[in-house]
């Protein structure tokens, strides 16, 4: 994935935690959803479109895509006022292609880093699915911590440790390290912004999160 496309994917992931975490009113996020899924749409296509056919670079852009569609669908959602099963049910999908991609880049990209990105966007994904698609109310809370936390680990900090030239050479290293804070981390959120923690707010039609 694009470093700077990255960042500000980490950005929005951030601000709609917060919002399913009821820190920010929902339509004020709509914006940054526009924003960054302008730009999740324009740079795969600019990507695609200068790539002279090469297959590695058009599956590796084709998955930004998915981030630019769900914050534009996101954005339409919390601006009209619509129900959510739509935007949940287009998770399900994204949540089974970002195993694929996860799948992809442990295997043909060689980089287990991004490997486990993707399996934490799958996650976060899955739990939009069930909040939206299946009307479970009771994990937005999680959600949201979920989403906030992604937003930094798998969005600001790699985007600027790629940026910096940190990258390259530490793929094993950050992959298990992701894996252990991803376990802990939302093992953790669980009983604290779980259905037991505290009663949820209710999903309505303008309360649409945002994934990967």
């Amino acid at each position: 994935m694009d470093s700077v496309g990255l960042l500000y994917v980490g950005a929005v992931l951030f601000l709609n935690g917060a919002m399913l975490l009821g820190l920010v009113e929902n339509k004020s996020a709509a914006p940054l959803n526009i924003f960054v899924g302008s730009l999740q749409v324009l740079t795969p296509t600019y990507l695609i479109f200068t790539s002279g056919g090469d297959p590695d670079t058009i599956l590796a852009a084709s998955g930004l895509y998915l981030f630019g569609f769900t914050y534009l669908y996101v954005a339409f959602n919390l601006l009209g006022d619509l129900d959510g099963t739509g935007l949940g049910y287009f998770s399900l999908f994204v949540a089974a292609c970002a195993v694929m991609y996860s799948a992809v880049n442990f295997v043909r990209f060689e980089d287990p880093a991004f490997g486990v990105i993707w399996l934490y966007w799958a996650f976060l994904w899955s739990l939009f699915f069930l909040v939206l698609g299946l009307k479970r109310d009771s994990l937005t809370r999680y959600t949201g911590a979920v989403c906030l936390t992604q937003g930094i680990v798998t969005g600001a900090i790699p985007a600027f440790l790629l940026m910096a030239g940190r990258w390259g050479g530490n793929e094993t290293l950050f992959a298990v390290a992701l894996a252990i804070f991803a376990v802990l981390a939302f093992g953790l959120f669980y009983p604290r912004f779980g259905p037991a923690a505290s009663p949820p707010p209710t999903v309505a039609a303008g309360d649409i999160p945002t994934d990967s």
